[in-house]
């Protein structure tokens, strides 16, 4: 209180109330777009300072000082900081913009404060656009962009009222305008090669394959019904039993679990490719880690930045967390007449010596049958096969000899275990073997002809090396349960998956809806989303101007920019043109014209009948001429009149006026 007088921090002033209601809803759509990836106390301070600054413009009550404003910016920057480490990055840079941005709104009172507001709003709906691209987004972010768009207007209007209906026409009109340029900027626009607009994923977990197994590890997830990558099949397809996707091969374990080698890796034996070549085409689903899968076995690798190990797995340099499209050939039947290296071989034969006694007594027993190791390895394959193993996503826990403990004991598992026992078991044997990890099968989607790898396709399956033939897949899961490499585990166990994912499978219908969804958004990623240079290229080429390139791009560019200005001229030409107005309102110029001659201009506001009382006053002389015309004006533009009398009236208006020679003020 300063003389009586409220100061301007203690009491919001009475501003219009609909300007600051459509930068509200702007600023709170545009942060509510972001409601699942920020904390939620966030979200309720964006609602708490809306509501707030609301109600004090409503009702001319107080808002919080100024230096409670800074205080307050001290301790949400502080709850950032808590949260997120860091004020840097796409999710704290957001959350951060969100806050700032709700203390801006709680003190906004001018048309700058909500212009300010409003630009926040849009920054949100830039880093939403950043963060997710799905097509089930797009709606969201476009409602939000007319919302945004209507908020300008209304805020451009300043204190006149302008009706929610008329702003919103003005944003989509001008949204329709703009949308021309849109297009042309999306197709055209150089578009750089590799991550150059790209922003860092965020930090969140993601279910998946790992470079550990232990027993039950895989089986976690079946129960996910998330797709992990998409494939397209230039030709032929193989069969659903080498429908085998590589990932992580695991080389050492300790008795229990299985990992990545430590080992020094040695050198790839060159492989002879057999059988069918397939082409396809695979698109990630970002996922932050390195494993890029392909069919199993692959020729190269598909990305320079991306290495084909020496036992066959892609390994990016950098983490998936974008959707990453690369083609890769592939062949199902290989071999080598290579002996495998002396430090190849101890490594595949390792096994840690005090653990899983009876596996060791079971595979000297077989051996001693069994003189090659071909026939060793059928011989342990004949005994998962005769040995009573079930096939389940639940079984018992294992001790920490887990290998004896499943065989001899439970013998119930998933692809893990089956996959663990047998390497224990033909290692014990004498015959190198390793554990891969990846996934099998895929379903087919009818609708966008390709493959969907969920993940409850994952997988676990062997390999033992054969001296002449080199590494050979064995898989006992197919051994014991041959329905999972021809159904899946959807078809073999349709309980394994949790309720939401059980319903896309509950019905044929439902089944469709699920697989056209996903077609449609597949089309949009790669059409819209992955829109690359390659694809601009390619357009340059349907459009028939030869070798695309570089130059032809910009020259389209510029010719679509030239074509948009032009377009936006001519419709603003037409729209600055003179209109022709009726009879009436010329002749009633003409006379409003002649009087300012004479010293006595109309304003803008004033009616004829005051034009009259006025010209009484400044023009006695003109006044016995001017009032009886001006009357009658009135009278025809506002009065009742009949339309056969109107036409005839309004011509002896303009002979009044043409006749009447007005003169100047001497």
């Amino acid at each position: 209180m300063r003389n009586g007088v409220p100061r301007r921090d203690s009491v919001a002033e009475r501003a219009p109330l609909s300007p600051l209601i459509w930068s509200a809803a702007a600023f709170a759509g545009a942060a509510l777009l972001h409601v699942d990836r920020v904390p939620l106390w966030a979200t309720a301070v964006v609602l708490i300072c809306a509501a707030w600054q609301i109600q004090a413009v409503m009702h001319e009550r107080p808002i919080p000082s100024l230096p409670t404003r800074i205080v307050l910016a001290l301790v949400l920057i502080a709850g950032v900081l808590a949260v997120f480490h860091t004020l840097n990055g796409l999710a704290a840079g957001t959350v951060l913009l969100i806050l700032m941005g709700s203390i801006k709104l709680l003190e906004t009172r001018s048309r700058r404060d909500r212009f300010i507001v409003i630009g926040a709003a849009l920054f949100l709906l830039l880093a939403a656009c950043l963060d997710r691209q799905g097509l089930a987004r797009a709606p969201l972010y476009l409602a939000e962009t007319v919302l945004c768009c209507t908020a300008i207007a209304v805020a451009a209007y300043g204190g006149r009222n302008l009706a929610a209906r008329a702003a919103a026409t003005l944003a989509l009109r001008t949204l329709a305008l703009a949308l021309p340029l849109a297009l042309v900027l999306f197709l055209f626009f150089p578009r750089l090669p590799g991550g150059f607009w790209a922003l860092p994923g965020n930090d969140d977990a993601v279910t998946g394959l790992s470079d550990s197994m232990s027993p039950g590890s895989i089986s976690e997830l079946a129960n996910s019904y998330d797709p992990v990558f998409r494939v397209h099949f230039a030709g032929a397809i193989p069969p659903p039993e080498e429908r085998y996707w590589r990932g992580p091969v695991l080389h050492d374990f300790d008795g229990y679990t299985w990992t990545h080698t430590r080992a020094q890796p040695y050198r790839q034996a060159p492989l002879q490719y057999l059988g069918t070549p397939y082409h396809y085409t695979i698109t990630l689903v970002p996922d932050s880690n390195h494993w890029w899968f392909a069919l199993d076995t692959v020729t190269g690798s598909p990305d320079r930045h991306v290495v084909l190990t020496y036992d066959y797995e892609l390994i990016a340099n950098e983490p998936v967390t974008q959707p990453t499209t690369y083609a890769a050939l592939s062949y199902t039947h290989t071999r080598t007449s290579e002996a495998l290296a002396g430090s190849a071989r101890r490594g595949e034969l390792a096994l840690p010596p005090l653990r899983n006694p009876r596996t060791r007594e079971l595979a000297a027993k077989l051996r001693g049958a069994a003189p090659t190791d071909t026939e060793f390895v059928r011989a342990v394959m004949q005994f998962f096969h005769d040995g009573g193993f079930e096939y389940s996503l639940t079984p018992p826990k294992l001790d920490l000899d887990s290998v004896d403990d499943f065989l001899f004991h439970t013998r119930a598992g998933f692809c893990g275990h089956f996959a663990s026992a047998f390497v224990a078991l033909v290692r014990a044997g004498g015959v190198p073997a390793r554990v891969v990890t990846g996934y099998q099968g895929g379903e087919w989607n009818p609708i966008g002809h390709y493959f969907v790898v969920r993940q409850s396709d994952a997988h676990a399956w062997t390999e033992v090396w054969i001296d002449g033939h080199g590494w050979r897949r064995v898989d006992p899961t197919g051994i014991v349960a041959p329905g999972r490499l021809r159904r899946g585990i959807i078809d073999l166990l349709p309980n394994a998956l949790a309720g939401r994912s059980q319903l896309a499978h509950a019905a044929p219908w439902v089944t469709a809806i699920v697989q056209a969804w996903d077609a449609l958004n597949t089309t949009w990623n790669e059409r819209v989303v992955n829109f690359d240079v390659m694809a601009q290229f390619r357009i340059l080429e349907r459009l028939g101007l030869g070798t695309a390139n570089w130059t032809g791009l910009i020259a389209v560019l510029g010719a679509g920019l030239i074509g948009w200005l032009l377009w936006i001229a001519w419709l603003v030409s037409r729209s600055a043109a003179p209109r022709h107005t009726d009879r009436l309102a010329r002749a009633y110029a003409r006379l409003c014209a002649k009087l300012a001659r004479a010293g006595v201009t109309r304003d803008a506001n004033e009616g004829p009948l005051a034009f009259a009382a006025r010209i009484a006053d400044a023009r006695p002389d003109l006044a016995p001429r001017a009032r009886p015309l001006l009357q009658r004006y009135a009278q025809l533009r506002y009065g009742r009149h009949h339309s056969q009398s109107a036409g005839s009236a309004v011509s002896a208006f303009e002979r009044s006026v043409s006749i009447w020679r007005i003169p100047r003020r001497s």
